[in-house]
């Protein structure tokens, strides 16, 4: 990220981030400073949603935690870097054919030149014998092109493969940018590609598009009492329930800590909430056992906000408005889905 703030604004928001950060027991380190000082500046809109959130929310700030924001936010290195490797080696097997390409045209040109020779001399050859040493000859230089151009082919299958090797290493790459490592789903940078491709297809093609906020209910409160590993598995299995309630044209992402957010695609409100619906009541169903101690530790639930698209509205306000409804759905109780009509006609009535 650049910054063209002035000395004056910029030693502000220093100053506001080592504060918040010594506030939250926040190691200083280059990283976390990164982080604090973009929240700081208010120049980075969804890196200040998800703080707020957090902040809102008393979310202690781990070790863990303050590396997944930076890498969420900030990091791009890792792809970048296998990228990188994989041009590299790209460039060289596609400088090794080129090489085989130009070594076959030499020979194959001298071997043209050759039988041009050949030619001439058995118009001109006066005996058996003459002609008996030119078909040799022409054999034995047959047989040696017949070798190069075999070697040759070995070559450019060889180069073929690493090349085809190298174009699936590098889709494994994307898939695993992609991919919450905990849950096996969809990840933020895929959920903002998505929503904004389904925004482009909803407008071309003129039809509905929703967007559902899930949030676990009192997560941070269950995450404490039995522990991270616990609360991962928590996670992992709203994510396999997500994936299981949704159809193929959707897409099920996690958001950021414990919420998660479902595209909907050619699906109008009213079919957004009935799914949203399904996924509560299916969430309720599932008990949560401790795999160490087999301890089992009762249910969970989810709140739920729906929003449904508007043509030409920027994506922000589309999630704005389920997060909305999703804030006024933990609001009156939690375990339940409101909509965004809920939330304007609450605010009409106040």
């Amino acid at each position: 990220m650049e910054y063209s703030e002035s000395l004056e604004k910029a030693g502000e928001y220093a100053r506001s981030a080592f504060s918040l950060m010594e506030s939250k027991a926040i190691p200083a380190t280059p990283n976390n400073f990164a982080v604090w000082f973009v929240y700081c500046s208010h120049r980075y809109p969804d890196l200040t949603r998800a703080l707020d959130k957090l902040l809102k929310e008393n979310e202690e700030f781990t070790e863990a935690r303050n590396a997944e924001i930076f890498d969420q936010f900030f990091t791009f290195s890792h792809e970048g870097t296998a990228a990188a490797d994989a041009a590299e080696k790209m460039g060289s097997e596609l400088a090794n054919i080129l090489a085989y390409l130009d070594a076959a045209g030499d020979d194959t040109a001298e071997y043209g030149r050759f039988l041009e020779s050949i030619t001439g001399k058995v118009a001109g050859s006066g005996s058996v014998s003459d002609f008996k040493a030119l078909i040799a000859d022409a054999l034995s230089a047959t047989r040696s092109m017949e070798g190069q151009t075999r070697g040759f082919q070995e070559k450019l299958a060889v180069s073929s493969r690493e090349i085809s090797q190298l174009k699936q290493d590098l889709e494994d790459m994307r898939l695993e940018a992609m991919t919450d490592a905990l849950t096996a789903i969809p990840n933020r940078k895929l959920f903002d590609i998505q929503l904004r491709q389904s925004a482009n297809e909803a407008v071309k093609d003129e039809e509905e598009l929703c967007l559902l906020m899930v949030d676990i209910d009192h997560f941070k409160k269950f995450n404490d009492t039995y522990g991270h590993q616990v609360g991962d598995q928590v996670l992992k299995l709203l994510g396999s329930t997500l994936t299981a309630c949704i159809k193929g044209q959707d897409t099920a992402a996690r958001y950021g800590g414990e919420e998660f957010a479902i595209i909907l695609p050619r699906t109008s409100l009213k079919d957004a909430l009935t799914v949203a619906e399904n996924i509560r009541r299916a969430v309720g169903t599932k008990r949560v056992v401790n795999r160490t101690t087999g301890e089992d530790l009762g249910t969970i639930t989810v709140s739920i906000g729906a929003g449904r698209f508007e043509y030409g509205e920027p994506v922000s306000q589309l999630i704005s408005r389920a997060d909305e409804a999703l804030y006024m759905a933990k609001h009156n109780g939690r375990d339940r889905v409101v909509s965004q009509d809920q939330v304007r006609d609450a605010a009409l009535n106040a």
